[in-house]
């Protein structure tokens, strides 16, 4: 008698067990995070003589929040909403003279991931992959060199015309491109991530009454972010 209450007991506590696990490495239900960390950006492309841009990488941040929304065991749809900084800085001879540029750029952006979260240890892996779409809300021009510093405002349009300011820069306010993301969520449910992309459209603006079809600036980079779920 007292085998068979053991027994019992025994499949119960199991079957708790088992229905918990589920639950908690499984979960069936939208949830929400907040997710922040460094970037390194660069613009990549070519100038107007069809040249390599030749630009070094720009470390800014990003940072905001992201919802789980479950479409199949493991698999999620994890739209999101972050402010970033982008850019890219060089250095180069003029005049005999180093000059350094770094061009700033901050984002609104909205990725759009689709993401693979199997259970690995007491934890998840996570895989990731999808669009992005970005906005562009400020940034500068900043040039440093012997005796000088001068910084320029960003204006974002897609085509400067010839009555337009000559003392700001023009960029094209939005950006998108692809994503790629890989990283592990702990038990505790704090994970950490590293995530690439890679701009796919222009950021450039075109000149009115110029024809250029060499000049291709483009975002891209890779950064490593940590992040919590509610």
């Amino acid at each position: 008698m007292k085998r068979r209450i053991s027994l019992i007991i025994g499949m119960a506590l199991c079957t708790v067990f088992s229905q918990a696990q589920q639950k908690t490495y499984h979960p069936n239900k939208t949830s929400f995070g907040f997710r922040g960390g460094v970037n390194f950006q660069n613009i990549n492309g070519k100038d107007e003589n069809g040249n390599k841009l030749e630009n070094d990488i720009l470390t800014g941040f990003n940072f905001g929040l992201n919802a789980e929304i479950p479409v199949a065991p493991d698999f999620y749809f994890q739209p999101g909403v972050l402010f970033t900084t982008k850019g890219a800085k060089n250095e180069e001879i003029i005049l005999g003279q180093p000059v350094s540029t770094r061009i700033k750029i901050s984002y609104v952006e909205i990725p759009l991931n689709f993401l693979y979260k199997p259970l690995l240890g007491n934890g998840h892996l996570l895989l990731g992959v999808g669009p992005y779409v970005a906005f562009g809300v400020g940034g500068n021009i900043r040039y440093e060199g012997s005796g000088f510093d001068e910084t320029q405002d960003l204006k974002f349009q897609n085509t400067v015309k010839t009555t337009d300011a000559d003392n700001v820069a023009y960029l094209k306010r939005m950006d998108a491109g692809a994503n790629l993301l890989a990283g592990y969520e702990f038990s505790n449910k704090i994970s950490i991530q590293l995530n690439t992309q890679l701009g796919l459209v222009k950021i450039n603006p075109e000149y009115e009454g110029a024809s250029d079809d060499k000049t291709s600036a483009k975002n891209t980079g890779f950064g490593f972010s940590l992040g919590y779920r509610f």
